[in-house]
């Protein structure tokens, strides 16, 4: 049994990810706190207990977003199909930047297109901005190839980072999504082309019915699950990912249902640098600074002196 320690030991919460030094390794998810003005307003919460909040999807032109329904409560989880509405990157990087507090916590982009040309212009116009870094979100559908998403295929997806690359010199952090087969191989793919991290999952693609009407609930049909019922398959996508990132020094910001210290414990000894809170913090809003304190207290039970030491501890 490793030996406890200290309670006046200092236990360091701090993480590394992308060349990036986070205060925590929590990272607020995009889409869960807007543009990050919002959740400041939430009476206690504090942004010393974050390591960075992911803005909103942003695309180049504003976009006006899906038909209602958007968002469906399901067992143990939540649908959404908001449509990546937003005001468009210009907006954003004028307007919204501006008035983050930078000087508490990270802020990284979250770039969208529907085109490769919309994603390189993208993370040009951000590359000049306060962000620090920028995350790609490859579940994009490809319009100039008959909507197929750039995140289903490996190919396509290394495009779009490869693309990207030299339109900025800040950390791009690839969001994976689990709905394909060999979600190793697209890392692989998305990693030689230049990516600086991985996203590790995006959200399973679902459908709930309204047995009255017999439609969709959601007026998109489908909608992106997550939640902790997709804890499980994220942690497999996250161990099958692990391997690939290690061997390139590249980080994984794990996701998928965390919504205590005990799922976060569980992601990090999978491998994740860092973990990522999203539908957790519609459940709890002040639940950053929970699972620090309890974090704390695993790691002085266990002998570890660093969230660092957790990472990537897993036993097979």
């Amino acid at each position: 049994m490793p030996q406890a320690i200290k309670p006046s030991s200092p236990i360091d919460l701090s993480a590394s990810f992308a060349g990036l030094s986070l205060q925590t390794p929590l990272v607020l998810l995009s889409g869960c706190v807007g543009f990050g003005e919002e959740y400041t307003r939430v009476e206690g919460f504090s942004n010393a207990d974050i390591g960075a909040v992911i803005l909103k999807g942003t695309t180049l032109e504003a976009r006006m977003g899906n038909a209602p329904h958007r968002v469906y409560e399901t067992p143990s989880g939540m649908l959404n199909a908001i449509g990546l509405q937003n005001p468009g990157a210009r907006h954003v990087i004028d307007n919204i930047l501006p008035h983050l507090p930078h000087h508490e916590t990270q802020f990284w982009a979250n770039a969208n297109g529907s085109t490769l040309e919309e994603y390189t212009e993208v993370a040009r116009l951000f590359d000049d901005s306060p962000v620090t870094a920028i995350e790609i979100n490859i579940s994009c559908p490809n319009v100039k190839a008959g909507g197929v998403h750039f995140g289903n295929n490996a190919e396509m997806a290394a495009r779009v980072v490869a693309a990207m690359r030299p339109m900025t010199k800040k950390p791009l952090i690839t969001k994976l999504s689990p709905n394909n087969a060999d979600i190793a191989e697209i890392a692989r793919c998305c990693i030689e082309a230049g990516s600086d991290g991985l996203s590790v999952i995006n959200t399973l693609v679902g459908m709930a019915v309204d047995i009255e009407s017999r439609k969709p609930v959601i007026g998109n049909i489908s909608g992106g699950l997550s939640g902790p019922a997709i804890k499980p398959v994220a942690l497999w996508k996250i161990h099958q990912t692990r391997a690939v990132a290690a061997r390139h020094g590249i980080p994984i910001l794990g996701q998928g249902g965390i919504c205590s210290a005990r799922d976060g414990i569980e992601f990090a000894i999978a491998g994740s640098d860092a973990l990522g809170l999203g539908t957790g913090l519609f459940y709890d809003p002040l639940l950053p600074a929970k699972m620090l304190q309890e974090l704390r207290d695993y790691l002085g039970r266990h002998g570890l002196g660093s969230y660092r030491e957790l990472v990537g501890t897993l036993a097979v």
